[in-house]
């Protein structure tokens, strides 16, 4: 299997000025001898518009960690924390599988992060969607990189701001999604994504990131944005939040998760939030 070391910023439209923190990857956990791709410039906002999903007893909060199977020893201090939470799993890269089974052991959630084409001249790894593939091309991918993630119940976008934009290409992938019965979940990597309306039209399980957690990458950023998350779950009942593996991030959950539960935030996994048409979410 090879080892792809994928090292970016989620990859989104601006909408303002750019955050200027590079990430970095925690030195002590990343693969080797693989060529890093650099961050695309392209941002969207950090704060995209929730799923339309009634409130309960308790604000639900869903948190994802994208690019796992990368940065084992972060991944498990995720996998080691007393609440639920999904992990995004990268294909082909080199702890994908042993990533999946310790988080499925755990009782975490599992997702594959699907690889897709952004617009800028960037690599998003192996098992990538493209917009030159034909739907046979694409649905024959897709489901090659749903295989190569165990326990997957469902997937969000890696990059993907020009695939996510196109409806014949989402139209594709969601032809596969709802063959096996899975949810997609819309990162948001660009205001002009079709994924999650493809996902509707398909009859797919469906919701879209609310927050990005860690645009900079400070303890205190962190910490800003769960509480944002948070108050847009206290506000509508529940929310999405995206994170990555890194220290900065891990430290901030960790530190925080025990303050929002108090203040009425039940953790959840991906999967309880998504929806068909409206209706409530799967538990």
């Amino acid at each position: 299997m090879r080892s792809f070391l994928v090292q970016r910023r989620p990859e989104r439209i601006a909408v303002r000025p750019q955050p200027t923190v590079a990430r970095t990857a925690p030195p002590t956990a990343a693969p080797t001898a693989t060529p890093k791709p650099t961050a695309s410039p392209h941002r969207s906002p950090a704060v995209a518009p929730t799923s339309s999903i009634a409130p309960s007893a308790r604000a639900r909060l869903a948190l994802i960690v994208d690019d796992c199977g990368q940065w084992l020893h972060i991944e498990e201090g995720y996998i080691a924390l007393p609440i639920p939470l999904t992990l995004a799993i990268l294909p082909q890269v080199r702890y994908s599988t042993r990533i999946a089974d310790e988080a499925h052991a755990a009782g975490k959630g599992v997702m594959l992060h699907l690889p897709m084409q952004p617009i800028a001249a960037l690599d998003p790894g192996p098992g990538k969607i493209m917009v030159s593939m034909n739907d046979e091309t694409i649905e024959a991918q897709t489901a090659r990189d749903i295989d190569a993630i165990p326990y997957a119940e469902g997937a969000n976008n890696h990059e993907g701001s020009r695939a996510t934009s196109d409806p014949r290409v989402m139209a594709a992938v969601m032809r596969v999604f709802k063959r096996r019965g899975l949810f997609f979940i819309d990162s948001r990597t660009i205001a002009t994504t079709v994924a999650q309306r493809t996902a509707q039209e398909y009859g797919v399980p469906n919701a879209a990131r609310d927050v990005f957690l860690d645009d900079r990458n400070t303890v205190p950023a962190v910490e800003a944005q769960l509480r944002l998350a948070a108050k847009i779950a206290l506000k509508r009942g529940s929310a999405i939040a995206i994170g990555h593996p890194r220290p900065a991030t891990l430290a901030a959950v960790r530190a925080l998760y025990p303050e929002l539960e108090r203040e009425g935030i039940t953790f959840v996994l991906a999967r309880s939030l998504v929806a068909i048409d409206g209706k409530a979410p799967r538990q």
